[in-house]
């Protein structure tokens, strides 16, 4: 049950003796309660709306709010009529190669430049980030192309650094259920997408989605990056069912991730029109000038006449099921 009043109610929280969570939504106060408050109890309050909502997420659901909620990354609103592409290189690797990589994407149109800092690699032998230094490159090249960023922090500790220097905080597939992460990342000042785990079910999606939103932070993007299937032909599966439903259930707005979806540079325009076409908000997509030279991630990245291409292929979809 959810109960939300104009300002705090002291009578309310004496009355329950603490079994319950306190968030701001804007001006107003939102109470979040794990069982049904007694109606004379709500009666008494001034101007509470109460919503029962029967789902172990509550403040994520659309039984809350219906209409889609528009999360901000820079000038770029995610789950508004247009799609966003957020779009760049796996892992910075260097001043070069981001800037080149920020003024190719933005000149096809993406809207917000990805790139990561802390790498977090299933090898420990892997290319693990530049750091902080990649940091201050994102930093640099967002404010000479004229594109927010947005990069990956992989542990509490590192989200106010993160925070410092990126416009957005990405959460990775690995890092779903890291629950101090989370909460770290709701406590930010800072829109937070939120990748969905190789083995995550919707609801334990949403659930930690709901982590983010009870520490005060409603900015949430979910991102679809693909599950682990049987077939090791792709390097995951898209679940466009999956992301279709969830935007049934959720008033976050949704994007999809073709390159870690598939793992393959070949897959990744198909299934970003088929993701477009299904519902997503936007994509995220992996882009590099040299994908072979690479240090993480060559497979599954585009190109760059490649990704320009693939731009107009989903604005072509867009435009079919009247998205811009």
């Amino acid at each position: 049950m959810i109960v939300t009043v104009e300002e705090e109610s002291k009578q309310l929280e004496t009355a329950l003796g603490g079994r319950y969570r306190k968030v701001r939504m804007g001006g107003a106060v939102v109470y979040v309660f794990s069982q049904p408050v007694p109606k004379p109890m709500i009666d008494r309050i001034h101007n509470a709306t109460v919503v029962d909502i029967s789902k172990p997420y509550q403040l994520a659901s659309r039984d809350f709010l219906k209409e889609t909620s528009i999360v901000r990354i820079g000038k770029a609103e995610f789950g508004g009529r247009a799609i966003q592409v957020c779009a760049g290189p796996c892992a910075v690797e260097g001043k070069e190669q981001l800037l080149e990589s920020a003024q190719a994407v933005k000149e096809a149109g993406a809207t917000v430049l990805r790139g990561g800092a802390f790498k977090p690699r299933t090898s420990p032998y892997a290319f693990q980030g530049l750091g902080e230094e990649g940091l201050k490159i994102l930093r640099e090249v967002s404010d000479a192309v004229g594109i927010p960023v947005v990069t990956e922090a992989t542990s509490p500790d590192q989200v106010p650094l993160v925070e410092e220097y990126a416009d957005a905080i990405q959460i990775g597939a690995r890092n779903m259920q890291n629950f101090e992460l989370l909460k770290a990342a709701g406590r930010s000042g800072k829109p937070v997408v939120l990748k969905r785990g190789g083995g995550a079910t919707l609801e334990e999606w949403l659930l930690a989605a709901e982590y983010i939103i009870l520490e005060g932070n409603w900015e949430v993007v979910l991102c679809e990056r693909g599950i682990r299937g049987f077939d090791p032909s792709t390097r995951n599966v898209l679940d466009l069912a999956g992301m279709s439903l969830v935007k049934r259930l959720t008033h976050l707005p949704v994007i999809a991730d073709p390159s870690h979806a598939t793992g393959r540079r070949d897959l990744i325009v198909p299934t970003a029109r088929a993701a477009v076409a299904a519902g997503a908000d936007g994509l995220m997509i992996e882009v590099h000038p040299r994908p072979d030279e690479a240090l993480s991630d060559g497979a599954q990245s585009l190109d760059i006449p490649t990704f320009g291409e693939a731009m107009a292929e989903v604005s072509k979809i867009a435009r079919a099921v009247g998205r811009e």
